[in-house]
């Protein structure tokens, strides 16, 4: 799909505020509300604007513990890589999980009640037999810079009309 300047504005306008209601949007982008409406449309439709969420202060609760864990498999065939993922994916403490090239095969982030919590996830999941070489887990002791969306208009800020 082809993304030109509206749409661009209103992927930064609806990541930074995803409550932002049509009209207000259509007068940020400079487009009038129908058009605006249908290129959002457009965007869902196309699996790029794929929800709208609430941006919780991880910070703030009281009963949470974050826990980045590097994940190294025994083997690289293709079934312990899928065995792998299914797991994760339905894993409800593993909140994000990334492949990555390198040494490692994976890194996860567990959000959990507390250490022990991250011990019993970690046997639950990690141990069940999905061929885990090894794994290091890191505790997450203060958040400098939590993910607070995609740099929209460095990204594709070249995107012509």
């Amino acid at each position: 799909m082809k993304l030109d300047r509206f749409d661009i504005k209103i992927l930064e306008a609806l990541q930074e505020d995803g409550r932002l209601p049509t009209a207000r949007l259509a007068e940020r982008i400079g487009l009038s509300a129908s058009p605006t409406w249908e290129r959002v449309k457009r965007l869902e439709e196309a699996g790029i604007l794929r929800g709208y969420h609430a941006d919780i202060a991880a910070d703030r609760l009281p009963q949470l513990t974050q826990v980045l864990v590097t994940v190294t498999l025994e083997s690289h065939r293709a079934q312990d890589f899928k065995r792998f993922e299914t797991a994760v994916a339905k894993a409800s403490h593993i909140v994000a999980c990334w492949a990555v090239g390198g040494d490692i095969d994976y890194v996860l982030m567990f959000a959990v009640a507390d250490v022990s919590s991250y011990q019993q996830a970690v046997d639950e999941t990690l141990t069940a037999d999905l061929a885990v070489r090894q794994y290091w887990s890191y505790i997450v002791t203060k958040p400098i810079k939590p993910f607070a969306g995609l740099p929209i208009g460095h990204l594709l800020g070249s995107v012509e009309d």
